[in-house]
């Protein structure tokens, strides 16, 4: 398939600057897969469409505060970095602007203690190594003195650092959330739970692979990026003891499950890492519903939604959802394919 198949139109008013309050006051666009039917509802309807014995799965992963903002110690000229990953040598994976020309050994001071970061080797994909001197915790000065990386097409900082977090977020480690699960309140779980329905966790941290840009354009060219995941053994008991569906909450879960998963959709409990990459004609073995936000064009997620929904039918509802004026990305609605 070619990367054009996966564009659409989208006009600019629509990506949502700010939450809904509360969050499952926000739309939810239902998608039948077998008849193709639609229906407009509000997110908090999800409990209409869950029966007794599925199995809701939610990626409990937790936004760094990743990006921080510093001054060369030799120059004073700005530096903005955000950090990635940790490396085995106890260093970070960076990208670093402007870092082009920044030579190895640069010192860069962040935060209000001037809390010297010194600019490494160079690594693939434009990336630096950064490290503190022996003895700093990176996430202790990250916790102190970073911000959460926002999307840049959110040109708005929220009043709350938390509405990009989701309300079960437990674990360390993501540049992005898992978006999908920004619409739930601890009340619309409870509802869930109330209706008989599991309400399982695991984590996959959501690094900048989710998000790279696809640029070949036969997209079976394309190459994730790993990410780090973990499914506990309880978690992985839960979901194969189950007697209904497996409803996954965003694109993240469907890759740790699907990565997880035999061939006869039994997911395995562990850690490791995936560079899974769905797209059309994907043989999904553990997911039976969906939740997901609406994704940019040419995208991963995109992707990864055409394959569990079929491409003509999920572009349908893009434009449905566009006509009835749906909030689109991270702070938009959602859409439940069933």
């Amino acid at each position: 398939m070619r990367l054009a198949d996966f564009d659409y139109a989208l006009p600019k008013h629509l990506i949502a600057q700010q939450p809904v309050s509360p969050r499952d006051a926000s739309r939810l666009l239902v998608v039948e897969r077998a008849s193709g039917r639609l229906a407009h509802r509000t997110f908090r309807d999800i409990v209409d469409y869950l029966q007794d014995g599925d199995v809701l799965v939610v990626n409990d992963t937790r936004v760094l505060p990743a990006r921080l903002r510093g001054r060369r110690a030799m120059t004073g000229g700005a530096v903005e970095l955000l950090l990635l990953r940790p490396s085995e040598d106890g260093a970070w994976e960076a990208l670093v602007r402007p870092g082009r020309r920044m030579r190895d050994g640069t010192i860069v001071e962040v935060g209000g203690d001037a809390t010297p970061l010194r600019i490494g080797p160079r690594l693939p994909d434009g990336r630096r190594s950064v490290s503190l001197p022996a003895g700093r915790d990176m996430l202790e000065l990250l916790r102190r003195a970073g911000e959460v990386p926002l999307p840049r097409y959110i040109k708005r900082i929220p009043d709350n650092p938390d509405d990009y977090q989701t309300v079960y977020a437990r674990e360390d480690g993501a540049v992005a959330a898992p978006t999908a699960g920004l619409h739930f309140t601890p009340g619309l779980l409870d509802q869930v739970r109330q209706r008989s329905v599991g309400v399982i966790t695991l984590t996959l941290h959501v690094g900048l692979g989710t998000f790279q840009p696809v640029t070949v354009d036969d997209i079976r060219q394309h190459r994730m990026e790993v990410e780090q995941y973990t499914i506990t053994p309880e978690a992985a008991a839960a979901i194969n003891g189950r007697h209904g569906r497996l409803v996954a909450v965003g694109t993240t879960t469907v890759r740790a499950l699907e990565t997880a998963a035999d061939a006869a959709g039994r997911v395995s409990a562990g850690s490791g890492w995936t560079d899974l990459f769905i797209y059309p004609c994907f043989t999904f073995r553990a997911a039976d519903a969906l939740v997901t936000n609406f994704h940019l064009p040419r995208t991963t997620l995109l992707m990864l939604v055409c394959a569990f929904a079929g491409r003509e039918l999920v572009l349908q509802a893009y434009e449905a959802a566009i006509r009835e004026h749906y909030r689109f990305y991270s702070f938009g609605d959602a859409m439940l394919i069933l």
